[in-house]
């Protein structure tokens, strides 16, 4: 019974207490974690701490540009064709988006106790590592070789995803990777050391951008690398973690491994510099690496026990941790999180199509118009659209993706935009590398219950008792759980298996091939021997299979499919291949106007140690840079044979296209543009859309023009230390537009250190199309021949309507006017005598000198 004039009071723990501060929740929660529990919270799969109301939580989640591997998800261009955009705001509108799905969808899997990886609110993205050679696979994932684009483009990317400033919770956690000089070789990554590294190539290129993303985007997590760093494991190395990212900078968030990586301390087939998991856990801690992706960290339990670390320094890492899932409200019910609110319905829809589409048109970099060939002019044209890309959606997607409701090809796109009567004419012609083409041999296939593959499925992990779901199938397999998609009705989106089998009986002999893209475990067995197989850890991989075969006798094939991780996916075929025949396809489009042949590259190709050992490609990297042969010669064929080709280059990486610029009118570099990408090159084919990208990387002429690619020196590498001339340069793109630049002004010539530098230039579009301009400017500082050539230092996009005058005006402080400082061996503010430079490109010809004198 209550007593008169006093007021019952709630008695709960103070870590519950959502009046008090995220850190003093911290600190309580803490101080009642076991040493077991403690540990168990720092590795990726974090268990739960059900007498305390901790929930299990995966910590990894991916939104590299698009939420990823989590169902249906706005696809936005790749990372490298959002860079050619130049466009800081566009990029952050579009991460802005993106931490709208990824919170739906979080909101989405918590409503019904799903806690599983790529479902929780820490975002393992931006990848800002400098694009250094473009024979590194990720580089497809990075905004570019520039250390200042690189920077403002992974600010933004971190503020749409964390959400602004002033909120009480956070809306997602970004995170910058990989800390810090790594950019391949993938096939070497996990025993590979970066060592030598000049100072200042460190500061001045490797380590700028995530400094900025730090300081300036408030990161909350840092992933560190795979590789070494002057002799010490990255998320070993005190130097990177300790003194430069936890001291100099401040950095006071979370440091995730990447996945494996403490592993590779102590195994001998990587970097094998720990003796086992214990003393390479302890060193992570020590270093300041807050979380495993991995099982290693479990050693810290013996480690405290057998004195080796104490748990005092495991209570640094864990409160770190903690405190993070206080930011984003995961420790709190959702009637306290107004980012609970956010509707599913936003997920995939059309305001972020719109936005796709936006983005995919302003990454379109146009690198050759011969007789302004461009844009096309329907009305009684015939269009023959030719090459292995034109058709490929899956290759739209790039990587580290997530798949789209709906995805316009190129082949699509271009069709849509032909009119009444203009005709179109689809040749195939050749694959991406090889000089075949698969003819399937699916229809030569026949079980007890018919044609084709008699299928079992099992709703458990080892195929226990009788199946639950049989059926039979008659075309090649295209399977996945992507959009709540069952494999087959009454299998569950997650641990299930599968077995598929059926008798081939082949018409001819000859060689056979097996052709799979798959998301899960997948083995191949003939006649029941396992001939194949491969586990698919970071998305969907190929793999491949040939054997011989004799006509009319019958060969017993059975696939086993077990489920892995995140979206299930199995795309199968299998056949002959035959030789293409160029000629033929040729003759086939002999009656075309223009040719518009859509070749490239592929994210099966190229991307993160992939396993991929094809001419000119290895483990993801590439080996050189050509286009591929067998595309060059169809190229030069259609040329031969009088034809007007149009390139349409898809391509994460740049590529060698020398020859390419003398056998086509036109090439536009389309990148990897994601789900609406078809029409974005449609726009600008078809003029549209007056393209406005600028190439992010250099693109070379040859494989000759590269030092060797495991040297980190960046002497000779990109546009700010290449004296050679390349095939086109950074910041390069034509527009259907002419922009004239007038002279640059500055409101003095003479400027104190820390002052700010005012400039202004008169800029006309002197064409008949509207369009965007991509204003540069450079800095260099006069007899520094040790330094950059020149080093992009402010980027403006602006909308000039045909025939007017625009004033682009800029404001350079703090960082934009810091150079190298040999005598304190820094990047600071320097007195000196300097030259800015602005123009269209990073060319010589094209920018205009500016002189600027620093004084102290």
């Amino acid at each position: 019974m209550p007593i008169f004039g006093q007021t019952k009071k709630l008695l709960y723990p103070a870590y519950q207490d959502t009046k008090l501060s995220f850190e003093q929740r911290a600190d309580d929660l803490l101080k009642r974690l076991t040493l077991e529990e403690k540990v168990s919270l720092m590795q990726d799969v974090s268990q739960p701490v059900e007498r305390l109301g901790i929930k299990t939580y995966n910590w990894w989640n991916e939104a590299l540009h698009g939420v990823a591997r989590s169902g249906i998800a706005t696809v936005f261009p790749q990372p490298i064709g959002m860079a050619a955009s130049f466009d800081a705001d566009g990029v952050w509108q579009v991460f802005n988006a993106v931490s709208d799905e990824a919170r739906a969808k979080h909101n989405y899997y918590s409503s019904r106790g799903e806690y599983g990886r790529y479902q929780g609110l820490t975002m393992w993205t931006p990848t800002i590592n400098i694009y250094r050679d473009p024979r590194w696979g990720r580089g497809i994932e990075t905004y570019g070789e520039d250390p200042y684009l690189t920077s403002i483009m992974g600010v933004a990317a971190v503020q749409g995803l964390q959400g602004p400033d002033g909120e009480k919770y956070d809306k997602l956690h970004a995170c910058a990777k990989h800390f810090a000089v790594h950019s391949g070789p993938e096939w070497n990554r996990h025993s590979f050391d970066a060592k030598n590294i000049k100072r200042r190539d460190l500061w001045e290129t490797y380590l700028p951008a995530f400094e900025a993303l730090v300081t300036e985007g408030n990161v909350k997590e840092i992933m560190c690398a795979y590789n070494r760093f002057e002799g010490e494991p990255c998320c070993g190395s005190d130097q990177l973690l300790l003194q430069i990212l936890r001291e100099k900078w401040g950095f006071n968030g979370i440091v995730v491994a990447d996945c494996g990586a403490i592993r590779d301390f102590y195994d001998k087939n990587a970097h094998a510099t720990h003796p086992d998991a214990a003393a390479a856990s302890t060193d992570g801690v020590l270093s300041g690496t807050d979380l495993d992706c991995g099982s290693s960290y479990k050693a810290l339990v013996e480690a405290v026990k057998t004195g080796q670390i104490i748990e005092e320094a495991i209570d640094v890492s864990v409160k770190r941790l903690l405190l993070a899932r206080f930011q984003l409200g995961e420790m709190d019910s959702n009637e306290h999180v107004s980012w609970s609110k956010i509707p599913y319905e936003v997920v995939a829809s059309a305001s972020h199509d719109s936005l796709a589409l936006d983005m995919a048109r302003k990454s379109m970099t146009l690198l050759l118009n011969k007789n302004n060939i461009l844009p096309l002019k329907s009305g009684n044209l015939t269009v023959a659209v030719v090459g292995p890309n034109a058709n490929d959606s899956i290759m739209q997607w790039g990587n580290y993706n997530g798949t789209p409701a709906r995805t316009i090809t190129i082949l699509e796109g271009i069709r849509a935009a032909l009119g009444d009567n203009d005709r179109l004419i689809y040749e195939p012609g050749t694959g991406l590398v090889e000089n075949t083409l698969m003819e399937s041999a699916f229809h030569l296939c026949r079980t007890d219950q018919g044609r084709g593959f008699r299928a079992n499925y099992w709703n458990n992990m080892d195929r226990k008792g009788s199946p639950d779901v049989s059926a039979q199938y008659t075309t090649p397999f295209n399977f996945s759980t992507t959009g709540a998609t069952v494999f087959a009705p009454g299998i569950g989106l997650t641990d299930f298996t599968a077995t598929y089998h059926t008798i081939f009986t082949p018409e001819r002999s000859g060689e056979v091939f097996f052709d799979f893209y798959v998301n899960g475990t997948i083995n191949l067995s003939v006649d029941g021997e396992q001939v194949k197989g491969t586990r698919a850890n970071h998305g969907s991989r190929k793999m491949s299979h040939s054997m011989k075969v004799e006509a009319g006798k019958p060969y017993a094939i059975q696939i086993d499919f077990d489920y892995n991780r995140g979206d299930a996916q199995l795309v199968f075929d299998f056949g002959y291949k035959k030789e293409i025949d160029i000629a033929q396809s040729v003759a086939k489009v002999k009656e075309a106007d223009m040719v518009i042949f859509v070749g490239g590259v592929s994210p099966s190709l190229e991307g993160e140690e992939m396993g991929v050992d094809l001419p000119g490609f290895r483990n993801g990297d590439r080996t050189d840079i050509e286009l591929p042969s067998v595309q060059r010669a169809f190229i030069k064929a259609l040329k031969d044979a009088g034809k007007d080709v149009v390139l349409v280059n898809c391509s994460g990486s740049p590529i060698g296209l020398e020859p390419e610029v003398q056998h086509c009118e036109a090439i536009l570099q389309a990148w990897y543009p994601g789900q609406s990408g078809g029409r974005a090159v449609a726009d600008v084919l078809f003029g549209t859309y007056n393209p406005s990208g600028r190439l992010p990387v250099t693109f070379y002429k040859n494989t000759a023009q590269l030092p060797d690619f495991e040297n980190y020196d960046m002497t000779g590498r990109t546009y700010r230390y290449m004296a050679e001339s390349p095939l086109f340069p950074f910041g390069y793109g034509l527009s259907y537009s002419s922009f004239q630049y007038g002279k640059p002004q500055l409101e003095r010539d003479t400027f104190a250190v820390g002052d700010d530098v005012q400039l202004r230039i008169p800029l006309t579009n002197s064409g008949r199309y509207d369009g965007d301009e991509i204003v540069q400017v450079y800095l260099r500082k006069k007899g520094d021949v040790e330094g950059p050539l020149k080093t992009l230092r402010a980027v403006q996009r602006i909308p000039v309507s045909a025939g007017d005058t625009v004033e682009a005006t800029f404001t350079l402080s703090g960082r934009q006017l810091d150079w190298w400082d040999e005598e304190s061996l820094s990047v600071g503010a320097v007195a000196g005598e300097y030259e800015l430079m602005v123009g269209s490109s990073s060319r010589d010809q094209d920018l205009q000198i500016i002189k600027l004198k620093i004084i102290d």
